[in-house]
């Protein structure tokens, strides 16, 4: 197995996480995580190739991947795990800055000293993680914090790392600088592996909160349904079962019932039909509605007969 294996492995764990993050919860800021780690995947196996083959040739796709990492990151980072869609476009306006990037690399690190490039990319992750850091000062829960301790902690590490390969390339010695990549920082591994458990506990807490708030809207639709139950849906009346319970409930009741029906309904439905039956017994509901007082009820008991109870009223 080559050197770099074991990053090869820690790296695709991590993809593997983020994608699973993705895939259940649907926030494309994981989507975003996975896709990074996949194309750091890459460029580990460029570096393999390279010790394997010893060709200078594996090094400027391992650039390339590692560019397209630092991307995927600041695309994620820009789209915040709380936006469910975002546009590759600014991401494509990104990509624009590639050659650029790439003849830095060359120019700092394929044909003179990898610490240049070391430094800058460095530089880069350093510089996005810390822009991931503020992006989510608005999270909330332990997960989040806790991801953000993390985004912070790396972006130090890096600032740090950028500082001691701009010292090392400074210095004018250069050594065999892809042997760096042969070794995994157990801190960087520690930071990273923190960075997925709290992304697990985010993703743990964002379900918690959609069940919360299934949980309240399912709260408010039952109320609305206890409360309709009790309704005439014709009149808006309450209902014959609504003044039954109301009866059996044994509640003390201090005022007047007052029980009415309309007079020759019957024929008023044959002669002009169900539809203007109903119209009538609309307009009655909306009446008797309106003429009693907030405490009072109505009840629609029957076809076209009605209860109204007058609270605290006497004869």
């Amino acid at each position: 197995m080559n050197a770099p294996a074991p990053d090869v492995v820690a790296s695709l764990l991590f993809c593997l996480v983020f994608l699973f993050l993705w895939r259940q919860s649907g926030i494309l800021y994981f989507a975003y995580w996975s896709l990074a780690w996949a194309l750091q995947v890459v460029a580990l196996l460029c570096v393999g190739l390279y010790f394997s083959t010893g060709k200078v040739f594996w090094l400027g796709p391992y650039a390339l991947f590692e560019f397209a990492f630092a991307l995927a990151l600041l695309v994620a980072a820009r789209s915040g795990p709380s936006r469910a869609v975002y546009t590759w476009k600014s991401a494509l306006r990104l990509l624009l800055g590639f050659p650029l990037f790439l003849a830095i690399v060359y120019m700092l690190g394929l044909h003179s000293s990898f610490e240049g490039f070391q430094a800058v990319h460095a530089l880069i992750l350093g510089s996005i993680y810390l822009y991931s850091f503020f992006v989510l000062r608005g999270s909330a829960g332990v997960g989040g914090r806790l991801f953000r301790f993390s985004l912070f902690c790396l972006s130090i590490a890096f600032l740090i790392n950028s500082f001691l390969f701009f010292y090392l390339y400074n210095r004018g010695g250069h050594p065999q600088w892809p042997r760096y990549l042969q070794y995994n920082n157990l801190y960087d591994f520690v930071l990273l592996t923190l960075l997925a458990f709290a992304a697990m506990a985010m993703w743990i807490e964002n379900q918690r909160d959609r069940i919360e708030t299934l949980s309240g809207e399912l709260d408010v639709v039952r109320r609305d349904n206890l409360k309709n139950l009790d309704l005439d849906r014709l009149t808006g009346l309450l209902n014959q079962s609504a003044l039954e319970r109301r009866i059996e409930s044994g509640e003390p009741f201090s005022g007047v019932v007052a029980v009415c029906d309309m007079d020759n309904f019957k024929s008023v439905n044959d002669q002009y039909g169900h539809l203007v039956g109903d119209e009538i017994l609309r307009n009655i509901g909306h009446l008797l509605r309106s003429s009693i007082r907030q405490e009072d009820e109505a009840f629609r008991w029957g076809g076209d007969e009605f209860v109204i109870l007058f609270r605290n009223q006497n004869l």
